[in-house]
């Protein structure tokens, strides 16, 4: 069930528009002894880069990854600089 809600919430990140666009290729059955266990500390890297490449590396304006995060352009800053994470372009 949690796997299912991350792929939605993952695709509701990267969707541009109205339409949600979903890699169905990540979603793969799989039995709960062999998911891994992941925090939301282990998660946000991913997610955050994710976002940066949707947005062709922008953070703030229109589609940037701030936008698409619902986070504060400053807040997602902070976080990149926190995490190590550098620009990334899709």
């Amino acid at each position: 069930m949690w796997e299912l809600a991350n792929f939605i919430e993952h695709a509701v990140i990267l969707s541009r528009g109205e339409e949600l666009e979903a890699r169905t290729g990540e979603l793969i059955a799989s039995s709960p002894e062999n998911t891994p266990i992941s925090t939301f500390k282990q998660a946000e890297p991913d997610v955050i880069v994710d976002a940066l490449k949707a947005a062709a590396g922008r953070i703030a304006g229109k589609g940037g990854a701030a936008e698409r995060l619902e986070l504060k352009r400053t807040t997602l800053q902070n976080k990149t600089r926190k995490l190590g994470i550098s620009r990334v372009i899709s």
